[in-house]
C-alpha cells in the first residue's frame, strides 16, 4: 500500500468516526433538550404544590379556621 493509499484510508476512517461521533452528539443533544423540558415541568409542578401546601396550612393555623368544614376521617 503507498503511502498516499494510507494517508486515504485514515482519512476515511477519521470521516468515519466523525460521522458517529455526530450521531452521537445529535442524539445526547436531543436527550438533554427533552431532559430540560421535564425538569422545567417538575420545577413548576413542585412551585404548584408548594403553594397549595402554603394555603392548607394557612388555613389550618387560622383562628377562625373552623373545624366542621373539614370532611369526616376515612374510617366514616
Amino acid at each position: 500500500m503507498t503511502e498516499v493509499e494510507q494517508l486515504q484510508s485514515r482519512i476515511d476512517n477519521l470521516e468515519s468516526q466523525l460521522a458517529f461521533q455526530e450521531d452521537v452528539i445529535d442524539a445526547l443533544n436531543q436527550r438533554v433538550t427533552e431532559h430540560n423540558k421535564e425538569l422545567s415541568e417538575v420545577a413548576r409542578r413542585m412551585k404548584y404544590l408548594g403553594e397549595r401546601l402554603r394555603q392548607v396550612q394557612d388555613s389550618q393555623s387560622s383562628p377562625d379556621a373552623d373545624p366542621s368544614v373539614e370532611p369526616p376521617p376515612p374510617h366514616y
